[in-house]
């Protein structure tokens, strides 16, 4: 697949963090860069917002939680099957846990979403900053293995960054699915027990690494 460009509004922000494996892909991470418009030749797809869903993972030494979080709206534009440009938000109020259940995982969400007085900026401070965006700025590739690349903004910080997909055009839809891959929270002031920002945690920390998986479904506009 021909280099291309795009824009995209994701989470994927998410949460407390992770180690990448040997297995898993890691993020590259850099400077925002240029995002452009879909050609005049382009076909629009209308992202799937009950369908589309970012999955995320974060580790401590004493546990590991995982769930998911939501695009409130979104589109791809696409040329002869190559992905050209687009545009997604993400919903950061749509953050839920999906290890735990009752009051344990209620009060996580609502520590990572900042609801919890006094811990506003610990996490994602939703009351704040309700929505993240992502601009791909980037996709290369062929036989619908791809690198995607684009500009993830939290909390009004923006860094640019890499991950593998695959993408598919069944019928009149696009679907993309990401490999497991991880982003450092503390790149975009996500910083709440980091032990590279913070001192004599102990086994009290947070890994700084988050792992994430992005699964995108989108029709074509009529």
């Amino acid at each position: 697949m021909k280099r291309s460009f795009l824009t995209l509004a994701l989470i994927a922000f998410v949460f407390a963090g992770f180690t990448s494996c040997k297995e898993k892909n890691s993020d590259t991470l850099g400077e925002a860069e240029e995002v452009v418009e879909a050609s005049d030749a382009a076909v629009t797809y209308t992202v799937n917002t009950e369908k589309s869903v970012i999955n995320w993972k974060g580790e401590k030494p004493t546990a590991t939680h995982t769930g998911t979080i939501k695009l409130s709206s979104g589109e791809l534009s696409a040329v002869n099957r190559d992905i050209e440009a687009g545009k997604f938000t993400i919903d950061m109020n749509s953050i839920t846990d999906t290890d735990l259940e009752g009051k344990a995982k209620a009060n996580l969400e609502a520590h990572l979403k900042g609801t919890v007085e006094g811990k506003e900026g610990d996490f994602f401070n939703v009351p704040k900053y309700p929505e993240s965006t992502f601009e791909l700025t980037g996709v290369s590739g062929e036989n619908g293995k791809i690198t995607v690349s684009g500009n993830l903004t939290i909390k009004d910080q923006t860094h640019n960054i890499e991950f593998p997909a695959t993408v598919s055009f069944p019928g009149d839809e696009i679907f993309l699915k990401s490999a497991p891959f991880t982003i450092d929270r503390t790149k975009w002031g996500v910083n709440f027990g980091s032990k590279s920002i913070f001192d004599n945690l102990g086994d009290k920390f947070i890994n700084d690494e988050v792992e994430l998986v992005v699964e995108l479904h989108a029709s074509k506009m009529e």
